[in-house]
């Protein structure tokens, strides 16, 4: 289907008004400018969601988190791996992604401030989010965990999904918003959305160069290229693409790879959509209710762990 009119209005504004590209000089500029793009997408008059509590914690290991707890609680806890290429945004960027996602599903989300290349390159995000899991179980481990995150972010929730496997720690479910799974960037949706939608092939090869310094073939493992990873075992899954999203195909071949190895998973496409379409959460009308409907299988999941244990 065409590009959804609402984000056809939002990119033409942001590109007339010289917010795009996303990328900009070095990683402290680049950090700056997505930040000042990221408040401008709460829309006019905007008031953060309400929820339960906002809290600001570290984890034993001195990760430092934000804790949101939701207007009802449904007795499990989610871990949210926030997006920008492993080398921008924090929790203030996902602050209000992350309260909706607490209401939604009724998850205590626990939003992970993890460290940031290209100071601290792969693997050290998936350490912080390891970290963190470890942390949780310990505390109460009888409350069901899961994992969320969206494009980078949902790279290290899948990440975390295959550690805690290897590991044989509990993890409930994961929640992947259009992911990015292949550093070579190699689908035909890298070429087909590559330009004028947001994200771009050339943000994409920045933020990997970032993050990946010596390139996709060094020896990374499959955690950082997930092209290659064994997925057989994995919590159960929900995979979210957008249709305008550079990243589009390796997403929906991830979920595909998901399926084929017997892991339970679930596959939403996001017709007329664009990559971060979360972030735009009160301002365009289809993002809400992809989300809406995202959230509430994620919800459904995670119920069914917490009423098991």
């Amino acid at each position: 289907m065409p590009l959804d009119p609402q984000f056809r209005a939002i990119l033409d504004t942001l590109d007339s008004s010289g917010l795009l590209p996303l990328t900009r000089g070095d990683a402290a500029q680049t950090r700056a400018h997505y930040l000042t793009l990221s408040l401008s997408r709460r829309g006019p008059g905007f008031v953060p969601e309400q929820v339960a509590s906002v809290t600001d914690l570290q984890s034993p290991g001195g990760v430092p988190v934000r804790v949101f707890e939701p207007a009802s609680a449904g007795g499990f806890t989610l871990i949210y791996l926030h997006g920008g290429g492993w080398v921008v945004g924090n929790v203030e960027t996902h602050d209000p992604l992350c309260r909706r996602v607490a209401n939604e599903t009724g998850a205590r989300v626990v939003s992970v401030d993890y460290r940031l290349a290209p100071e601290h390159p792969f693997p050290a995000g998936l350490d912080d989010a390891e970290e963190v899991l470890r942390w949780l179980l310990a505390q109460d481990p009888g409350r069901p965990v899961g994992v969320a995150g969206d494009s980078a972010g949902a790279s290290l929730a899948a990440g975390l999904a295959i550690r805690a496997r290897d590991q044989k720690i509990p993890l409930a479910a994961q929640l992947l918003l259009y992911p990015a799974t292949d550093p070579a960037m190699t689908s035909a949706s890298i070429a087909e959305n590559g330009e004028g939608y947001f994200l771009t092939r050339d943000d994409m090869a920045w933020f990997y160069q970032q993050y990946l310094p010596d390139g996709a073939a060094s020896g990374t493992g499959a955690s950082a290229d997930l092209t290659r990873a064994d997925v057989a075992g994995v919590a159960p899954a929900i995979v979210a693409t957008a249709e305008f999203d550079p990243l589009r195909d390796e997403g929906a071949a991830y979920a595909a790879r998901l399926k084929d190895a017997g892991v339970p998973a679930e596959y939403v496409p996001g017709p007329g959509l664009i990559h971060g379409f979360a972030g735009f959460l009160g301002v365009v009308d289809a993002a809400e209710a992809s989300l809406g409907m995202i959230l509430a299988s994620l919800g459904r999941v995670m119920r069914n762990q917490a009423a098991s244990t």
